[in-house]
């Protein structure tokens, strides 16, 4: 679980990234699951933006996509969610 300190470090850290997936009209697949894993080994921190044909809500997206990939959820910003986990590498070190 994340402090509100260390959800404030990667909020900033989180700001000039780009989203790298999106969750469009079908909703979140089990190939998407698994890129998003791979993401969060390799970059532990990524944007996942849901598209206007989604018709899942962005928190049950956040939800299901935490569940699946054991990360946290930092930022829920609109239709962009931000998600953490940490991996080997230590890319970032939070406070």
């Amino acid at each position: 679980m994340l402090t509100g300190k260390q959800k404030r470090y990667l909020r900033s850290e989180a700001h000039h990234l780009k989203a790298i997936f999106q969750v469009g009209k079908e909703g979140v697949s089990a190939n998407q699951i698994k890129g998003i894993d791979d993401a969060l080994e390799a970059q532990e921190l990524i944007k996942v933006k849901l598209l206007e044909s989604c018709p899942d809500d962005v928190n049950s997206v956040a939800v299901e996509l935490s569940m699946h990939t054991k990360a946290e959820v930092v930022q829920i910003i609109g239709r962009t969610i931000v998600f953490y986990r940490h991996s080997p590498q230590g890319i970032y070190r939070l406070p």
